[in-house]
């Protein structure tokens, strides 16, 4: 294997094992050595329920942050820093998006792409948080805005063909969670609460979370938070089987027994994949989900995950 060169940096939602002193959300972005050394933490003190990361290729962090972590206020925003941490701006403030969850960088456009999951919708912006579009609409009533089956959480882009994907996860447990797709492109003459390319990949997930996309060999992969034995997994599915109709597609279970896991990164270079739950643990597998192994524990309430090479 090639020098190992990269570097992972991870959120910390900081409600339970690094609250503060009243009780308050005390957040942070944490950095390690891929094999779980040299643990640091770059940003602190953060107040509103960071949940989803991403670093580009200037190094600079990105960040979600939920804002109020039920979901009742609409107080979400999305902030970016230097790789150091220093230089931190908010791109999205409040008021321009709901409840931001996992978010990506298509590099080839430049543009970040997140889930609102209580604004029930699928988002993107430029990089500096200019031009902020809504691709997709999930709901609009205030009982959709409470019904968790309408709620978007999950988001990756293929920029080579053309298409986003995004998860709606359901209730709790709740066994009902969907995977879905659409075109970059909104089709013309449509909108994004009547979108006619819409397809429903998979329905009936226990409850499915963040999403990553090898492109290079059409996989996709994706955190279940839901009940065993198929949930608190992470899970994948090949783009090239199938025929397109719901659960139609061969779904793979990579690895199990995890522990209300939510953020998830590929290197693809080294042929490895990095996993993170609440409880605060950190893993590491090979791609096909063999080898697992726990590269920390119990060191936070761990939420997104994100690996660059330095």
């Amino acid at each position: 294997m090639s020098q190992d060169r990269g570097r992972l940096f991870f959120l910390d939602g900081g409600f339970s094992k690094n609250a503060g002193s009243s009780g308050e959300l005390n957040g942070r972005i944490c950095s390690s050595n891929p094999d779980g050394s040299d643990f640091k933490s770059v940003v602190t003190g953060i107040k509103h329920m960071p949940d989803g990361i991403q670093v580009d290729h200037e190094k600079k962090h990105y960040w979600t942050n939920m804002g109020d972590p039920e979901g009742k206020h609409n107080n979400g925003s999305i902030h970016r820093c230097d790789i150091d941490g220093s230089n931190v701006i908010t791109i999205v403030p409040t008021g321009a998006t709901h409840t931001p969850k996992q978010c990506k960088i298509t590099p080839r456009s430049n543009k970040l792409y997140w889930c609102d999951r209580e604004g029930m919708k699928v988002m993107r912006s430029n990089l500096d948080g200019s031009d902020i579009e809504v691709l997709y609409v999930s709901g609009k009533t205030q009982a959709e805005k409470e019904d968790p089956r309408y709620h978007c959480v999950g988001i990756a882009v293929d920029e080579r063909n053309g298409k986003f994907y995004w998860t709606q996860k359901g209730p709790p447990k709740g066994g009902v969670g969907r995977l879905f797709r659409a075109d970059v492109e909104m089709p013309s003459g449509q909108s994004p609460d009547s979108r006619s390319d819409v397809e429903v990949l998979f329905d009936g997930l226990p409850e499915p979370i963040d999403l990553e996309l090898d492109e290079e060999h059409d996989y996709l992969y994706w955190t279940d938070r839901g009940a065993p034995p198929k949930g608190n997994s992470v899970n994948r599915i090949s783009l090239k089987s199938g025929t397109g109709t719901t659960n139609s597609m061969q779904n793979e279970i990579l690895v199990k027994n995890l522990h209300e896991t939510i953020g998830i990164a590929l290197d693809l270079k080294n042929k490895r994949m990095f996993f993170g739950d609440l409880e605060g643990s950190l893993y590491e597998s090979d791609l096909d989900g063999k080898n697992a192994k726990v590269l920390m524990k119990d060191a936070g309430d761990f939420t997104g995950v994100a690996y660059v090479e330095l």
